[in-house]
C-alpha cells in the first residue's frame, strides 16, 4: 500500500508546477493548462484522503468522489469558458499574448 505522504507529496509537486505555469508564462493557454494542473493537484488530494479514510471506516462513504466530480465539472466549464475568452480575444487581437490583451481597460 502506498503511504499517504506519496499521494500529498505528489500533489504539491503538481500544485507547484501548475503554480508556477499560470504565473510565469504569458501565453493564455498555457496559464489554462496551468490552472488545470492545480485543479488536478486538488483532485488527487481529494481522492487519497476520501481513499483512507474509507479504509478506516467499515461502511464507505462517497463524499471525496462527489467533491472530486464537482471539481471535474467546474474545471471542465473552466476550461470551456477561458478557451471562449482566449479565442475571443485571439480573434480581435491576433495575439494569444496575456500582457497584450487590454479588451477589458477603459
Amino acid at each position: 500500500m502506498i503511504p499517504l505522504a506519496w499521494y500529498l507529496i505528489f500533489s504539491a509537486a503538481l500544485f507547484c508546477i501548475g503554480l508556477f505555469g499560470a504565473l510565469a508564462r504569458k501565453n493564455a493557454v498555457a496559464i489554462l493548462m496551468g490552472v488545470e494542473l492545480m485543479l488536478n493537484a486538488v483532485n488527487v488530494n481529494l481522492i487519497a484522503f476520501w481513499h483512507y479514510y474509507a479504509q478506516m471506516r467499515s461502511t464507505p462513504y462517497v463524499h471525496g468522489l462527489a467533491f472530486t466530480t464537482m471539481v471535474f465539472v467546474v474545471a471542465a466549464a473552466e476550461v470551456a469558458v477561458g478557451l471562449a475568452l482566449v479565442i475571443s480575444a485571439y480573434r480581435r487581437r491576433q495575439t494569444p499574448v496575456v500582457d497584450e490583451l487590454t479588451l477589458l481597460k477603459g
